[in-house]
Protein backbone atom coordinates (compact mmCIF):
# COMPACT_ATOMS: atom_id res chain seq x y z
CA UNK A 1 0.00 0.00 0.00
CA UNK A 2 1.42 3.36 -1.05
CA UNK A 3 0.81 6.04 1.56
CA UNK A 4 0.99 9.76 0.80
CA UNK A 5 0.80 12.94 2.83
CA UNK A 6 -1.36 15.42 0.93
CA UNK A 7 -3.94 18.17 1.28
CA UNK A 8 -7.72 17.75 1.42
CA UNK A 9 -9.86 20.81 0.70
CA UNK A 10 -12.44 22.05 3.19
CA UNK A 11 -14.25 25.34 3.78
CA UNK A 12 -16.65 27.54 1.80
CA UNK A 13 -16.54 28.58 -1.82
CA UNK A 14 -13.80 31.18 -2.21
CA UNK A 15 -12.49 30.67 1.36
CA UNK A 16 -10.78 27.29 1.40
CA UNK A 17 -8.68 25.74 4.10
CA UNK A 18 -6.81 22.46 3.84
CA UNK A 19 -6.06 19.55 6.11
CA UNK A 20 -2.74 17.74 5.89
CA UNK A 21 -3.69 14.08 5.90
CA UNK A 22 -2.00 10.71 5.55
CA UNK A 23 -3.99 8.72 3.00
CA UNK A 24 -3.74 5.73 0.68
CA UNK A 25 -2.59 7.12 -2.67
CA UNK A 26 -5.25 5.18 -4.58
CA UNK A 27 -8.11 6.99 -2.83
CA UNK A 28 -9.73 10.21 -4.04
CA UNK A 29 -8.80 13.58 -2.54
CA UNK A 30 -11.79 13.67 -0.19
CA UNK A 31 -11.49 9.99 0.77
CA UNK A 32 -11.20 8.73 4.33
CA UNK A 33 -7.75 9.61 5.76
CA UNK A 34 -5.58 7.30 7.83
CA UNK A 35 -4.43 10.20 10.04
CA UNK A 36 -4.76 14.00 10.13
CA UNK A 37 -1.48 15.74 10.93
CA UNK A 38 -2.20 19.44 10.45
CA UNK A 39 -4.03 22.34 8.81
CA UNK A 40 -3.13 24.99 6.23
CA UNK A 41 -5.23 28.17 5.88
CA UNK A 42 -3.94 30.25 2.93
CA UNK A 43 -6.77 32.83 3.02
CA UNK A 44 -6.02 34.03 6.55
CA UNK A 45 -3.84 37.05 7.00
CA UNK A 46 -1.15 35.93 7.92
CA UNK A 47 -1.27 32.43 6.48
CA UNK A 48 -1.93 29.82 9.19
CA UNK A 49 0.05 26.59 9.19
CA UNK A 50 -0.22 24.12 12.07
CA UNK A 51 1.53 20.75 11.83
CA UNK A 52 1.96 18.04 14.45
CA UNK A 53 5.71 17.50 14.00
CA UNK A 54 5.85 14.18 15.86
CA UNK A 55 3.16 12.62 13.67
CA UNK A 56 4.70 14.05 10.50
CA UNK A 57 8.16 12.69 11.30
CA UNK A 58 6.67 9.32 12.31
CA UNK A 59 4.86 8.97 8.98
CA UNK A 60 7.88 10.14 6.96
CA UNK A 61 10.03 7.52 8.72
CA UNK A 62 7.45 4.86 7.85
CA UNK A 63 7.75 5.77 4.17
CA UNK A 64 4.86 8.16 3.49
CA UNK A 65 5.56 10.33 0.46
CA UNK A 66 4.64 14.03 0.78
CA UNK A 67 3.09 15.90 -2.14
CA UNK A 68 4.98 18.87 -3.59
CA UNK A 69 2.92 21.41 -1.61
CA UNK A 70 3.19 19.44 1.63
CA UNK A 71 6.95 19.11 1.12
CA UNK A 72 7.27 22.90 0.84
CA UNK A 73 5.13 23.34 3.99
CA UNK A 74 7.38 20.88 5.84
CA UNK A 75 10.46 22.78 4.68
CA UNK A 76 9.03 26.08 5.95
CA UNK A 77 8.21 24.46 9.31
CA UNK A 78 11.68 22.84 9.57
CA UNK A 79 10.30 19.30 9.76
CA UNK A 80 12.43 17.90 6.93
CA UNK A 81 15.55 19.35 8.56
CA UNK A 82 14.73 17.65 11.87
CA UNK A 83 14.13 14.35 10.07
CA UNK A 84 17.45 14.68 8.25
CA UNK A 85 19.30 15.45 11.50
CA UNK A 86 17.75 12.41 13.21
CA UNK A 87 18.78 10.13 10.35
CA UNK A 88 22.28 11.63 10.33
CA UNK A 89 22.74 11.15 14.08
CA UNK A 90 21.58 7.51 13.83
CA UNK A 91 24.00 6.96 10.94
CA UNK A 92 26.91 8.45 12.92
CA UNK A 93 26.01 6.33 15.95
CA UNK A 94 25.95 3.19 13.79
CA UNK A 95 29.36 3.96 12.30
CA UNK A 96 30.81 4.59 15.79
CA UNK A 97 29.46 1.23 17.01
CA UNK A 98 30.94 -0.55 13.97
CA UNK A 99 34.36 0.99 14.71
CA UNK A 100 34.21 -0.23 18.33
CA UNK A 101 33.28 -3.76 17.22
CA UNK A 102 36.07 -3.78 14.63
CA UNK A 103 38.64 -2.62 17.21
CA UNK A 104 37.54 -5.34 19.63
CA UNK A 105 37.89 -7.96 16.90
CA UNK A 106 41.44 -6.78 16.17
CA UNK A 107 42.37 -6.90 19.87
CA UNK A 108 41.20 -10.50 20.20
CA UNK A 109 43.48 -11.82 17.49
CA UNK A 110 44.85 -15.32 18.04
CA UNK A 111 47.82 -15.45 20.43
CA UNK A 112 50.88 -17.17 19.15
CA UNK A 113 52.05 -19.80 21.61
CA UNK A 114 55.48 -21.24 22.13
CA UNK A 115 56.28 -22.88 18.88
CA UNK A 116 59.04 -25.39 18.90
CA UNK A 117 60.93 -25.63 15.73
CA UNK A 118 62.58 -28.88 14.82
CA UNK A 119 65.75 -28.71 12.77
Amino acid sequence: MSVKIRLTRKGKKGVPYYRLVVIDSRLRREGPPIDMIGIYQPCHNPVTIKVDEEKAIKWLKEGAIPSTTVRSIFQKQGILKKLHEEKLSLFKKKIKEEKVVKEKQEDVSPIKGNEESTS
